[in-house]
């Protein structure tokens, strides 16, 4: 399905995703994705969310993160997409998490399926990316300054990390 959201979006052809590299994003030893599927009465997925956390310096709680929301078009208007979210949102209230956020390509009708859960759409924040050469490059930065510099210790290590 994730191969289908991306023809959706227009984007096909960006689309690599493995089922072993999904399958060791949410099955690994160390998870850093979430998911939900959705089923119909045979057992047949209809659409998914995958999720992350983050985290709010503000508020001092984690997020949830919605990566990619999708339900196949048979099953749009059903209400298959509202349960896939408020899957999400009882995952937030549950724990405590403050916010459930997401990004949608700028064209897509579901804006109107968003406002009408109550969503807002974040006029004031403007997402960035930055990734293959320029992402290397600004690697290559760090990886090339002296370990210290200015009283600058270091990183945090991650769950990947040696401590």
């Amino acid at each position: 399905m994730v191969h289908e959201l991306a023809d959706f979006e227009r984007a096909a052809d960006r689309c690599r995703l493995t089922a072993e590299q999904l399958a060791e994003a949410l099955f690994g030893p160390s998870p850093a994705l979430f998911g939900h599927v959705a089923v119909d009465a045979d057992d047949e997925p209809v659409g998914f969310a995958l999720w992350f956390l983050n985290f709010s310096t503000w508020a001092g709680v984690h997020g949830i993160y919605l990566e990619d929301l999708y339900v196949r078009p048979p099953y749009r208007g059903t209400g298959t997409g509202r349960l896939l979210l408020a899957t999400l949102a009882t995952i937030c209230v549950e724990r405590g998490y403050q916010r459930l956020e997401w990004s949608m390509i700028d064209w897509n009708p579901a804006a109107r399926f968003y406002a009408s859960v109550g969503a807002v759409q974040l006029d004031e924040w403007v997402p960035y990316r930055l990734s293959g050469p320029a992402l290397h490059a600004l690697a290559a930065q760090a990886e090339a300054a002296p370990a210290r510099r200015n009283g600058w210790a270091g990183r945090v290590p991650d769950r990947g990390d040696a401590v």
